[in-house]
């Protein structure tokens, strides 16, 4: 069993399946923040309280935090082991033909994860009662964070290198998957550059009209 989980293709297979399924979760949370920019909190309220008691939208909350962990482990455990491979000591003036993307998968990867443990102490554990807050009010939760610079600073950063990280996930995802070939490549590469400048760009919007416009 060890053996299956752990092999060099099924563990990016595994990993490939899981960001692809954090990729389609993205433009539904974005659409939903969206609605932070209407005066009337009602809506929003509306959306949060459905997506936090629907119990299809549980099952799939519960699909969610396991494809990030899952995402988590096995990107740390490749990056470890890739770190592992690697002879002592490269001679001065070798290059590898490894991109930029590729090389800082694992930091553009940590800063996500570190938003995401913010954002969770924010909303999901004050949905929780862990924290203290209003969870039928996570319009007000929200505006009061983001007319903080230190926390629209962090949610700016942390988005601008989701978008490095996305690009690159998703290119290797779909080649991990078998759509790597002369048509399906610069489709694919396509498609990764508009989503990974239009997701962080949609959350910016949002961050910075609540900072410094309302």
């Amino acid at each position: 069993m060890d053996k299956v989980l752990f092999s060099s293709v099924s563990k990016k297979f595994v990993m490939a399946l899981a960001g692809l399924f954090l990729i389609l979760f993205l433009p539904v949370h974005m659409a939903i923040n969206f609605m932070l920019l209407k005066s009337d909190p009602v809506p929003f309220n509306k959306a949060a309280h459905f997506m936090a008691t629907f119990p299809l939208i549980r099952i799939i909350e519960i699909l969610l935090v396991s494809a990030i962990l899952i995402h988590i482990f096995y990107g740390v455990y490749i990056q470890i082991k890739n770190w592992m491979a690697r002879p002592v000591g490269y001679e001065i003036g070798i290059k590898t033909k490894t991109s930029f993307f590729s090389k800082f998968m694992i930091w553009t990867g940590a800063s996500v994860f570190t938003f995401l443990v913010i954002h969770f102490f924010n909303f999901y554990f004050m949905r929780l009662g862990l924290v203290k807050g209003n969870p039928d009010d996570f319009y007000s939760v929200a505006h009061e964070l983001f007319r903080i610079p230190a926390y629209n600073y962090i949610y700016l950063l942390c988005f601008i290198l989701l978008g490095l990280h996305l690009y690159h996930a998703i290119s290797s995802a779909f080649q991990t998957l078998g759509l790597n070939n002369r048509f399906w490549n610069p489709v694919i590469n396509v498609f990764a550059w508009i989503y990974a400048i239009a997701i962080p760009a949609g959350f910016a919007v949002i961050s910075i009209t609540l900072w410094q416009f309302r």
